[in-house]
């Protein structure tokens, strides 16, 4: 089988949090504002970010429950199910797999997902200006004790709904793949996770976020054979139909 690349599908656009976001990142806001459960930051800015890994572990758990494709890997305490390494499997054909026997074929994963920061803009405004800790908020959850009522009080760092976040895919085609699912899969797992949640405790409410994509390219192979003469073809109205709703 040739593997040659037949053309990158760049996504371009924006995350916005419809409620606050809980990604967790060590304790170290412990020190700082007494919280349970710190969010993930930037160690050289403090400003708090969407990992691509969180995003693309969401898009591929969420399009392998829709289509029945869940794996039965364990991968560690508590996880019984894991990702499909089915070769044959339309989330495994996008998201890859890492095959630990002779008898499976290994798929590299056709989707890059960048981790998403937070927009220069909104940091230089006053958007974060009554922010309860550095560019975030802290969000009090009880726990009730069914018997005798007693409340027990935790604290959770949240990003604030209303920030908005960078937001980059980079969708690889190699001659091989049917670029069609690979593209219809790719929005799917967007528009799935736009009704579902990304980070924890969505459930009780955080986590709802919102795509906004802005721009679609397509640069082909000889895009990077002839950099200096090769076409950059914007292509986001071709693509707006499968934009998540």
């Amino acid at each position: 089988m040739s593997h040659t690349l037949s053309k990158k599908i760049i996504v371009r656009g924006k995350i916005e949090a419809l409620t606050g976001i809980a990604i967790g990142g060590t304790n170290n806001a412990m020190g700082i504002g007494g919280v349970d459960k710190g969010v993930i930051r930037n160690p050289a800015t403090g400003e708090p970010y969407i990992p691509g890994s969180s995003i693309k572990g969401k898009m591929r758990s969420l399009l392998e429950m829709v289509n029945g494709e869940i794996g039965t890997e364990k991968m560690g305490a508590g996880i019984d199910n894991g990702p499909s390494t089915n070769y044959s499997h339309r989330a495994t054909k996008l998201f890859g797999n890492a095959v630990k026997s002779q008898d499976e074929k290994q798929r590299p994963s056709r989707l890059i997902v960048r981790d998403a920061n937070l927009l220069r803009s909104q940091i230089d405004s006053d958007f974060f200006k009554n922010a309860d800790l550095l560019y975030t908020e802290v969000k009090t959850e009880v726990v009730i004790d069914r018997i005798t009522s007693r409340a027990m009080p935790r604290q959770l760092e949240r990003v604030p709904a209303g920030a908005m976040f960078n937001f980059e895919l980079v969708l690889n085609v190699f001659n091989e793949d049917t670029e069609a699912n690979l593209v219809t899969d790719m929005f799917a797992a967007l528009q799935l996770l736009q009704n579902d949640y990304i980070g924890g405790s969505g459930s009780r409410g955080s986590g709802q976020i919102r795509f906004e994509i802005e721009t679609v390219h397509e640069r082909s192979a000889d895009y990077y054979k002839d950099i200096g003469s090769a076409t950059d073809n914007n292509v986001t109205e071709k693509y707006s139909k499968y934009f998540p709703k």
